[in-house]
């Protein structure tokens, strides 16, 4: 039961950055003086980085936020989010009775992103996407219909491209599987890294199409920026990630692809009652570069916004959070793997894991990634802090 004197925090979204955010602050504020709600429009936790594999027909066992969240102090709502007032400090949310509202004394935007179609033509209307668990559970739908022979085209070299492909090669070897990139395959990579990724599509019969931006997708077919016709019964689109357009409806500081300005606690530059974590954030790395949209960057952001917010409102030191990278973490089917040792601003190092022993290590960093939701510290001693009593506004003179 919430008390009137009790400091409202809002946490918008269930995601990785945002489970771990909420379950963070509860275990750093006492319960009597901090209510804590997490807002999520469905029941269950998704873990994201996987999936490539629901897409292909692999079993995820679900994870209740319910039970993810019991006997944390956290109160789960179940609803999706309509509007956000952060002159007002409110929140508009609709659910199963209604349309609401949650007034909040700090707000924590964790809403993440969704797929980036990039506005071309035949997308949006053709194309299927995996960034979400809807996405994922239509493209496997798709896929188990498909019969063999026909041709499955990934648009995007990148991560979760590299990911797809592999993933439905590997369970499908009876498809006509290719990846178009703008650039080199991997070109980002070291050269252990990139000839491992080549022998790896060599050997699952992948066709890359490189340096092709595909510039409109069909029914049947992907048209690259030269005119090149590239057959696709089914076309996935891994081409990045757009930030949930709610940030920029706003009067938040917000960037031209509408993520949120926040400082090295995540703090909102324009509103400081706002803290945004993950993809909604623009915050500066290493080398003032700015935090790629990801779960490696994600998370540390949620542990700083978590700690930061609770050492303000308990009076204590208040904690920096150095985010910075150390490997990219790339499945190539069940059975193969590429770890890509990075320099603090994620540049390619010489260094590179592969093969079995890759795939082993990133099966264990989304297992990982899954058990720090639910251990949001990390299995180290907490405190719960009393929150400080609040400084009155002062009252303007006249």
């Amino acid at each position: 039961m919430q008390h009137a004197t009790q400091h409202r925090i809002v946490v918008l979204g269930a995601g990785y950055t945002g489970a771990v955010a909420a379950g963070r602050l509860a275990r750093r504020l006492r319960r009597e003086d901090a209510a804590i709600t997490l807002v999520n429009a469905e029941p269950h936790f998704v873990e994201r980085v996987r999936m490539h594999q629901l897409a292909v027909g692999q079993d995820l066992a679900p994870r209740s936020l319910d039970e993810m969240f019991a006997d944390t102090g956290v109160d789960l709502r179940i609803a999706t989010v309509t509007g956000v007032d952060v002159d007002q400090k409110t929140v508009a949310v609709t659910d199963p009775d209604g349309p609401g509202e949650l007034p909040y004394d700090t707000l924590v935007y964790a809403l993440g992103s969704a797929w980036n179609h990039q506005d071309v033509p035949g997308a949006v209307e053709h194309a299927h996407e995996i960034a979400g668990r809807s996405g994922a559970l239509r493209l496997r739908e798709r896929l188990a219909g498909l019969e063999a022979g026909r041709s499955v085209v990934v648009v995007g070299g990148g991560l979760t491209g590299l990911e797809a492909a592999s993933e439905i090669a590997e369970a499908r070897p009876d498809l006509d599987v290719a990846l178009t990139a703008r650039g080199d395959l991997g070109d980002w990579l070291s050269p252990k890294g990139r000839r491992h990724l080549r022998k790896v599509f060599g050997a699952l019969g992948i066709t890359a199409h490189e340096n092709a931006d595909v510039t409109t997708v069909a029914e049947d077919h992907v048209v690259t920026a030269d005119g090149t016709h590239v057959p696709a019964e089914v076309t996935v689109w891994t081409t990045g990630f757009a930030v949930h357009p709610m940030a920029r409806a706003t009067t938040l500081d917000v960037t031209d692809t509408g993520r949120i300005v926040v400082d090295g606690t995540m703090r909102s530059v324009s509103h400081p009652d706002v803290y945004a974590v993950g993809d909604a954030a623009l915050a500066a790395g290493p080398g003032d570069k700015p935090l790629r949209m990801s779960c490696a960057s994600g998370v540390p952001s949620a542990w700083q916004a978590a700690d930061a917010i609770a050492a303000r409102l308990t009076g204590q030191k208040l904690p920096k959070v150095s985010p910075r990278y150390f490997n990219q973490c790339i499945s190539l089917g069940r059975r193969q793997g590429l770890i890509q040792y990075v320099t603090a601003d994620d540049r390619a190092v010489s260094a590179a894991l592969t093969g079995r022993l890759a795939a082993l290590y990133k099966e264990l960093v989304c297992k990982s990634a899954a058990w720090g939701v639910a251990n949001p510290t990390l299995g180290m001693p907490t405190r719960r802090r009393p929150v400080a009593p609040r400084t009155p506004e002062p009252v303007p003179t006249v």
